[in-house]
């Protein structure tokens, strides 16, 4: 019997998004793969290695354990750490050799008083996010140059500042890049080399070329979404993740019969259910209660009754020839049908990332690239 529930992860598609992604750019301009969350559940360390393969300079997480767990994998490109550091993560961060976001003095004061070696910081503007990073040009110019006068403990290697709407609001997007280009033009007259300069996400990356700078931070895109929610297939993206599981059950319900918590479905005639072993333990949202369809053998087939921790229940039919052990493909394609991640999102108000990220660590991940193992 096959795995009660499976990612597999084609890490040729990741390899082809980036080098896809990086035709978008001008020659100069470099692309930092984002990684955090475990490589947006596609698993970190293969999909940097992936990201890296494809055509990407450099990686980016969330948490200096992120950045420790990638070099605890012999990965050795530059990892940036973009999420806010604590004094407790900082020592772990620095162990990592990992880059970091700096938006405050005492931030700049307590990495230059642990470090052993010179720590590479990027200064952030916050333009229109509204999180981490000083609203105040003057005060992330006035950042930039004491990093360049504390060397050697700090040395400036960016600066970056992070969109707010390039996936909905063309207009927000292009309010946030002329508040950033000021600043950009500020910094490059006080400090005029060695300083990259970043703010694109996959969205903007695909949308905006003026946002491109030195370097661009993909994330949603190198696994092959659509970071609009859409349809991957029109920017020549290639979906990396396929979710399975199989039939483990098949019985008659008969009119009247209920299936599942709370008797959420009853048949209103006969018909074959098929129990599938995933469930909300294994990140298919409890949401998908009666608001989802999954492929068996080349068909679509209703999502029927509660989601519960650990099954679901499928509807046949009438008439069936499934039979247990037959896979079920919750992600990805089965004869002519394919059922997408944003088909996935918007049945339940969410978006893609959300659904990737939310694969729980219960579901074995298998890696190949185009049907050969790794």
């Amino acid at each position: 019997m096959p795995m009660r529930a499976r990612a597999r992860i084609n890490v040729a598609a990741i390899e082809r998004n980036v080098a896809r992604l990086r035709r978008e750019l001008a020659p100069a301009t470099a692309l930092c793969a984002v990684v955090k969350a475990d490589g947006y559940g596609h698993g970190a360390a293969p999909a940097a290695r992936a990201a890296l393969a494809g055509g990407a300079r450099s990686l980016a997480v969330a948490s200096a354990e992120e950045a420790a767990r990638l070099r605890s994998t012999a990965i050795d490109a530059p990892v940036l750490v973009m999420g806010a550091i604590s004094a407790q993560e900082l020592p772990v961060a620095l162990a990592a050799r990992a880059e970091l976001v700096a938006w405050s003095e005492r931030f700049v004061a307590d990495v230059a008083a642990a470090a052993a070696v010179p720590v590479r910081l990027h200064v952030k503007l916050d333009t229109g996010m509204g999180r981490l990073g000083t609203r105040d040009p003057q005060e992330a110019l006035s950042l930039a140059e004491r990093m360049i006068h504390a060397a050697p403990a700090l040395e400036l290697a960016g600066a970056m500042t992070h969109f707010a709407t390039a996936d909905e609001d063309p207009e927000f997007l292009a309010y946030q890049l002329a508040s950033f280009r000021p600043f950009v033009a500020a910094l490059r007259r006080r400090i005029p080399a060695g300083v990259t300069v970043h703010a694109a996400n996959s969205a903007a990356t695909l949308r905006e070329p003026a946002s491109h700078f030195d370097l661009v931070r993909c994330g949603i895109a190198i696994y092959g979404c659509d970071p609009m929610n859409d349809d991957p297939a029109r920017f020549g993206l290639e979906p990396a993740l396929e979710l399975s599981s199989y039939v483990a059950a098949v019985k008659l319900a008969r009119g009247g019969d209920s299936a599942g918590y709370g008797r959420r479905f009853i048949a209103e005639h006969d018909t074959w259910l098929a129990t599938v072993p995933i469930g909300y333990g294994d990140g298919f949202r409890r949401a998908f209660t009666n608001n989802c369809e999954v492929l068996v053998g080349g068909r679509r087939h209703p999502v029927v009754g509660t989601v519960s921790m650990d099954n679901i229940s499928v509807d046949l039919g009438p008439r069936t020839a499934v039979r247990p052990g037959d896979r079920v493909t919750i992600i990805g394609a089965d004869g002519s049908e394919r059922q997408t991640v944003e088909e996935l999102a918007r049945r339940i108000g969410t978006i893609n990332y959300e659904i990737v990220c939310g694969i729980s660590g219960r579901v074995r991940r298998a890696y190949h690239r185009d049907g050969e193992p790794e």
